[in-house]
C-alpha cells in the first residue's frame, strides 16, 4: 500500500499491506487496546507490516510515546481475530485497533511507561472524538476475545484512562468474604451472572451452568474491571463490579 495522510496528526505513517473494507459499510464505534506480546517493538511492528503476517492495526504505539499509523481508519485493519460483542462477531469491521508495544504475559507483564499511556490517552480522545465513539464501547482484546486473548492485561491501567476520559470504568468493590461462584456451580444465581454479562456486551451464553466458558468470560472481566485478582471465580467484588457498571451505562441510568 502507497503511503497516506495519517488520521491522528501526532502519528508518522508506516502503511501495512493488511487491511480490507468495512464490511457493509460500517463504520469504527469501537477502540480495541492490545499489547504486541513479543520482545521487541521493533519487531512486532515489523511482523504487523508483512505481508505474510495477514495481520495489522490501525495505531502502534511505542514505549516513548511514539505513534505509527498503519492502517487509514477507514479501512478494516486485520487485528480482532475471532471476536464478538454485543452479538456483533465481526469486530474488525467495527473497531480501531491500536497495539502497544508491551511484551506483555509473556515477557512477563513489564509496566506501561507513563509517556506511552499518556500517548495511548491522547490517540483514544482523538479517535473517540472523531468517531463519536462511547466510553463503554473502548475495550481490550481480551473483552472480545476471552480465553483466547488475555491481552493488554491485568497490569494495563484503565482507571488512569478513564481518570483522563477514556473508557468506562467504575472503582471495582474491594474483594472480601462472603458468597461466591465457580466452575460447575448451578442455578439461577449463575443464569443471573451470565445475564449481567451478556447485557454489558460480553459474549456469555445463558445456560445456569458455571462452565468453562464463563470462567473465561469471569477472567476477562477481572482482568479489566477488577485487576486485583484474576482468578475466574465469581466473588462479591466481581458482581458488584459489574452490576454498578451495568448501571451506571446511559441505557440503565
Amino acid at each position: 500500500m502507497s503511503s497516506f495522510a495519517a488520521d491522528f496528526l501526532g502519528a508518522s505513517v508506516q502503511p501495512s499491506a493488511n487491511h480490507g473494507e468495512r464490511k457493509d459499510g460500517r463504520k469504527p464505534d469501537m477502540i480495541l487496546l492490545h499489547y504486541t506480546g513479543m520482545g521487541t517493538a521493533e519487531g512486532a511492528l515489523d511482523w504487523l507490516c508483512r505481508d505474510e503476517s495477514q495481520v495489522s492495526s490501525h495505531y502502534f504505539v511505542f514505549e516513548d510515546g511514539r505513534v505509527i499509523q498503519l492502517v487509514p481508519e477507514e479501512r478494516r485493519a486485520w487485528h480482532a481475530g475471532k471476536s464478538a460483542w454485543h452479538n456483533e462477531v465481526d469486530i474488525n469491521s467495527l473497531s480501531i485497533g491500536i497495539e502497544i508495544a508491551n511484551a506483555g504475559h509473556p515477557g512477563g507483564l513489564p509496566d506501561f511507561p507513563d509517556a506511552q499511556i499518556e500517548a495511548v490517552i491522547e490517540l483514544c480522545r482523538d479517535c473517540g472524538h472523531r468517531w463519536a465513539i462511547s466510553p463503554e464501547r473502548v475495550l481490550g482484546h481480551s473483552d472480545v476475545a476471552p480465553v483466547r486473548k488475555v491481552d493488554p492485561g491485568e497490569k494495563f491501567p484503565w482507571s488512569r484512562l478513564a481518570a483522563a476520559g477514556v473508557g468506562h470504568w467504575v472503582e471495582p468493590t474491594p474483594i472480601s468474604g462472603g458468597r461466591f461462584f465457580q466452575k460447575g456451580d448451578l442455578g439461577q444465581p449463575i443464569e443471573a451472572l451470565q445475564s449481567m454479562l451478556s447485557l454489558y456486551g460480553y459474549n456469555t451464553e445463558i445456560t445456569g451452568e458455571f462452565s468453562t466458558e464463563l470462567k473465561g468470560d469471569v477472567e476477562a472481566f477481572q482482568r479489566h474491571f477488577r485487576q486485583e485478582r484474576v482468578d475466574g471465580i465469581a466473588d462479591f467484588s466481581t458482581i458488584d463490579t459489574l452490576h454498578r457498571l451495568l448501571s451506571a451505562l446511559p441505557r440503565f441510568s
